[in-house]
């Protein structure tokens, strides 16, 4: 049996300390194992990446990061020896990697293949029409064609207004005719004579013109054709792309039933795989460990490299599989592979219930732990609504004004019935609510104090992920107050004048934003013991009493 150089050994592990089951990819802390393999893959990166060029954008002044995610894959072989794969995400080949990374699901560029070939096609194509479209004998054709239809226009316009002069000329001679004079007669035969003759001339001009502008179109038409007929076949082409990237992706799981793109997202929300499904680290390398006939016993995906626009991801830090592109297509590849229940349902149990901060006949103003959900959500039942309603039976109406984060702790606003709920609700409407969070944030924040404006919008193949985009996205406006720096981070107040999901936890991560993730932040930094976003502070009109009542709920967030 030759060797398998993507088959990295690990020693010294003895079975009791393996994991029992595979983690649950979408949340999991990664375990020892599946951390020491993917340290031996980030030293190889540190170390001898630089020798084939691989930046990343981790260069200072790079204006266009190029940060991906990594991952490892702790497998046994058929020997039973321990050792890991691992690969990267994107359909972008590395360059001279110089590492034995996995071959992908389906090779986009696999040399002479269909998809390749077809891709050049594609992108010959493209330039003819471009060509096509841009042509100098096109542009002087439609230029040509606007002034003749613009002359042809004046020239006919200027005749009419010939003929009405001539016309109301003709009405005044006829007037004055005597049709008992013979000479008058005559007269009258003229001006009939004139009237068909400019009739005539008309038509006359207006086919001359009507032919310019026919023959101009004809010639641009032929063109049009050509760019219409070209258009069409790249149309086609790149169905055929399509429909070839949806057959070469067909994902195996360990009992060798293999399921195809289409199938498999035929049954989601969307219908379709979304751009990119398949090319994720995870489906490559458990591919690759079902058709070797590995065993897979853990995994750890991590993110390489500057964050960009769109990617707001920590260099070194651990992210757990996409929801939107990987979650259809590892539910087929995992069947038969004993999984880890989902930790979220059993670490919701063990947190405190929320603490009564404010209360009267009417509303609560409660402090919600970190790690419980407002509402329930798909998976999750439990929430600060389900508890308040196990305390207080009776309560009617909506009940959650307002929402926080499941990972930030702090103040809510309860309404103890439907009135008091529309009454408050429409003061959020309206921004009459003032919140104040305190955020602990990873780096050192430059300004004492500034406003952070970027518009947000939700990555609906990454849920519940929020990014950047000025085409699409929502206003979203924060104030923030430096309150402290020390030991490379930094102790903030944020002040949101809007309310956008992840809006905090976007503004501080952002590049473009103050560039420095909340601690513990595990969707936009790195995770730590919890999430360290906390509401200390809300102002609001009561709706009963009309007085503004301001609650505060203290933490220590110590540097």
């Amino acid at each position: 049996m030759s060797k398998d150089i993507c088959f990295q050994p690990l020693f010294n592990y003895s079975e009791e300390q393996l994991p029992d089951k595979f983690p649950y990819p979408f949340y999991y802390q990664p375990d020892e194992i599946a951390v020491v393999a993917a340290e031996q893959l980030m030293k190889f990166l540190e170390n001898d990446a630089a020798l084939f060029n691989w930046e990343f954008g981790l260069k200072s002044g790079d204006s266009n990061p190029r940060g991906r995610m990594f991952g490892v894959l702790v497998v046994k072989n058929e020997s039973n020896q321990l050792g890991y794969l691992a690969a990267y995400s994107g359909n972008i080949p590395i360059v001279d990697k110089g590492f034995p990374f996995v071959a992908p699901v389906f090779d986009f560029w696999e040399e002479d293949g269909f998809y390749l070939n077809g891709l050049k096609t594609f992108d010959i194509l493209t330039e003819e029409i471009l060509n096509l479209k841009n042509s100098e004998e096109l542009i002087i054709l439609r230029n040509e064609l606007a002034t003749t239809t613009e002359n042809s226009d004046i020239a006919i316009n200027d005749f009419k207004k010939l003929m009405e002069l001539r016309k109301t000329e003709r009405d005044l001679k006829r007037s004055l005719i005597n049709i008992e004079n013979e000479n008058s007669i005559q007269l009258l035969k003229e001006l009939n004579k004139e009237s068909t003759d400019l009739s005539y001339a008309f038509k006359r001009l207006k086919n001359e013109w009507l032919d310019k502008i026919a023959l101009l179109q004809m010639k641009i038409s032929s063109i049009e054709k050509i760019i219409e007929s070209k258009s069409e076949a790249r149309k086609l082409l790149s169905n055929r792309l399509q429909e070839t990237i949806y057959q070469g992706f067909q994902f195996l799981n360990i009992s060798g039933e293999t399921k195809g793109l289409s199938d498999i997202f035929s049954d989601t929300a969307i219908r379709q795989p979304p751009s990119g499904s398949g090319e994720c680290a995870a489906p490559r390398l458990l591919q690759y460990a079902f058709n070797m006939g590995y065993r897979p016993i853990t995994m750890a995906e991590f993110w390489w490299g500057a964050n960009s626009k769109d990617e707001m991801r920590q260099h070194k830090a651990f992210y757990p599989a996409c929801r939107g592109k990987c979650q259809p297509i590892l539910n087929h590849m995992l069947v038969g592979i004993e999984i880890e229940e989902h930790s979220l349902i059993e670490e919701t149990s063990k947190i405190e219930d929320p603490k009564i901060i404010f209360e009267d006949d009417f509303l609560m103003v409660i402090s919600k732990p970190s790690g419980l959900l407002s509402v329930p959500g798909k998976e999750i039942q439990d929430s600060v609504y389900t508890r308040i309603l196990l305390k207080y039976p009776t309560l009617t109406g909506p009940l959650i004004v307002h929402r926080l984060d499941m990972d930030t702790s702090g103040l809510m606003l309860i309404a103890k019935n439907l009135t008091i709920y529309k009454a408050l609700q429409a003061q959020f409407i309206q921004r009459k609510v003032k919140k104040r969070y305190l955020a602990l944030l990873e780096g050192l924040v430059k300004e004492d104090k500034g406003i952070i404006e970027l518009p947000l919008i939700e990555d609906y193949i990454n849920r519940p992920r929020q990014m950047l985009s000025f085409e699409n996205g929502k206003k979203s406006i924060t104030h923030y107050e430096v309150l402290k720096r020390d030991n490379g981070r930094t102790l903030v107040n944020f002040y949101p004048h809007t309310g956008r999901t992840h809006q905090l936890r976007v503004h501080a991560a952002h590049q473009w934003g103050l560039n420095c993730p909340i601690v513990g932040d595990d969707l936009y930094g790195k995770k730590d013991e919890r999430l360290f976003l906390h509401a200390d502070e809300i102002v609001f009109c009561h709706p009963i009493d009309k007085k503004e009542y301001k609650i505060s709920d203290n933490v220590c967030f110590g540097l």
